[in-house]
């Protein structure tokens, strides 16, 4: 069973949910945070861009949205680019046109154009925020697809018979036009719930067409639930034990907002009230510090190391210190199984989405090589909420995947990058950077006759006392001058300080 671990201060939200083997996923919320997933706003086509399919929106943030003409719903670009056309057609054409016309950003768009939008992805570095007009809003049992009419239902729901009747009752609960993401938790939902759970998110939706009547261009519409309540509604189901919470303020809003969503679950919100901090007493302290490490290890002694780039994420699987107690192909494949587990916590925790590529150990049997496979999938599809897809593995052990992005990853929330040596995990060595001074000298003193003084730091001094010194003495020689070094503890290895005399 799992639990869901709210830790409230006056400067920050921090939401956990763990089970037996430890944190599974962690969420981070300040007061000067300015999340704008899933929120809606007023936008201005700023810029359309026929050569790329894309229009930039101004949303009232630093840089304008991009939205690509995959985000775009074809019932309302086929109606835009219906209107543009300049001869009258039959109805019958005019469907026809509407679904089979290529689409054309430039057609459906004109710049100045006030438009709808959602941002379905936060800005990322230097791109600005990503928008779609294929809105959805999130409810307990489904997410409301209000311009999409189209029916999907959670793979986890697996009976034929329950599927046929939740696809029935929510068809005859929207209206025309609309459709929905039936959500896992919907399984063996009354209709009493389901009625309630489509009147609010359509109740929402007229809501969020009226204010864009009178917004303001670049006035956000709509906000999702704030952090804490987000997390309840889409995690509290029959695997969750309790939802402990040690703000007795935040405790009592969660059980109101639980009593009225999920009454049967209203029990388990409990107030937590130990002298030991709520996250160090489930020790989710040293684990948030270890999901930012590359290296994560295995109970059996093996280890995974996660390297992010710009383009996609590695994973690599190693043995380590576990060597098995039959053949090495065993000890493989029970390693490579256990990681698979281990990958999928990782990628909860760490929130990591695109294209990830996980070297698995290689194995000579391809008999398990299929059985990891398939193992990993059903891991995935199991304890995962976000969608992944992923290709067979390969004769050197690789799979590649795809996880859907959703906010920023836990490294950019709690990390900066360094500024030694500048994200890349590395700084020249001494050496280098001793070759480097002395490269700079003999080009900088050709034509000085004095002494000089060099400040520079610990470690480059000691190299070149131990190492160098014969050089320093060359150096001397052909420059005509002395040259004094000074150790200078607050100098970094790449910094010095020249003084002429």
């Amino acid at each position: 069973m799992k639990k869901i671990l709210i830790n409230e201060e006056a400067w920050q939200t921090r939401i956990a949910i763990i089970d037996k083997d430890g944190l599974q996923n962690i969420y981070f919320w300040s007061h000067t945070d300015n999340n704008i997933e899933r929120c809606f706003y007023k936008g201005l086509v700023s810029k359309v861009l026929p050569g790329i399919q894309t229009a930039f929106v101004e949303i009232g943030q630093e840089k304008a949205g991009f939205l690509h003409i995959s985000e775009i719903d074809r019932e309302l670009a086929g109606h835009k680019m219906h209107d543009d056309d300049d001869f009258e057609a039959t109805e019958k054409e005019t469907t026809r046109k509407k679904h089979h016309q290529p689409m054309d950003i430039s057609k459906i768009f004109k710049e100045n154009e006030s438009i709808l939008v959602q941002v379905s992805k936060e800005p990322i570095n230097e791109k600005g925020a990503k928008l779609t007009t294929c809105f959805a809003l999130p409810g307990r049992f489904i997410v409301l697809m209000p311009s999409i009419a189209r029916i999907a239902i959670s793979k986890k729901i697996e009976s034929r018979e329950e599927r046929a009747r939740l696809r029935e009752l929510v068809s005859s609960q929207l209206p025309e036009g609309m459709g929905a993401i039936i959500r896992t938790s919907t399984e063996g939902c009354d209709e009493r719930h389901m009625r309630q759970d489509i009147a609010f998110l359509i109740e929402t939706w007229n809501s969020i067409q009226k204010a864009f009547v009178t917004a303001e261009v670049g006035q956000k519409i709509y906000e999702d639930l704030a952090l804490p309540f987000q997390v309840v509604r889409d995690h509290l189901d029959d695997d969750i034990s309790e939802v402990i919470i040690d703000s007795e303020e935040t405790q009592r809003k969660i059980s109101r907002f639980v009593r009225h969503i999920a009454p049967e679950h209203s029990a388990k919100v409990k107030l937590y009230t130990g002298k030991t901090p709520l996250f160090e007493k489930y020790d989710l302290e040293k684990e948030i510090k270890n999901s930012l490490r590359s290296k994560a290890h295995l109970k059996s002694g093996g280890s995974i190391v996660i390297e992010a780039t710009e383009a996609m994420t590695v994973v690599d699987v190693n043995t380590g210190r576990f060597i098995g107690k039959t053949n090495m192909e065993e000890t493989i494949f029970k390693t490579n199984m256990e990681a698979a587990v281990e990958v999928t916590r990782q990628l909860k925790v760490r929130n990591i989405g695109g294209l990830i590529v996980i070297d698995f150990i290689d194995m000579a049997n391809s008999s398990n090589r299929q059985k990891l496979f398939k193992f990993f999938e059903k891991t995935l599809k199991e304890q995962d909420k976000f969608q992944s897809v992923l290709l067979k593995i390969s004769e050197f052990g690789l799979v590649q995947m795809t996880r859907k992005r959703s906010g920023i990853t836990l490294a950019k929330q709690l990390t900066d990058t360094c500024v030694s040596c500048c994200g890349t995990g590395a700084t020249p060595s001494v050496q280098a950077e001793t070759f480097a001074l002395l490269r700079h000298l003999k080009d900088e003193l050709k034509n000085n006759k004095g002494s000089v003084t060099i400040k520079l730091s610990p470690e480059v001094f000691d190299y070149i006392a131990e190492h160098e010194y014969a050089t320093l003495l060359e150096l001397e020689k052909n420059i005509g001058g002395k040259i004094i070094l000074e150790k200078e503890k607050t100098l970094s290895i790449g910094t010095f300080k020249i003084e002429k005399k």
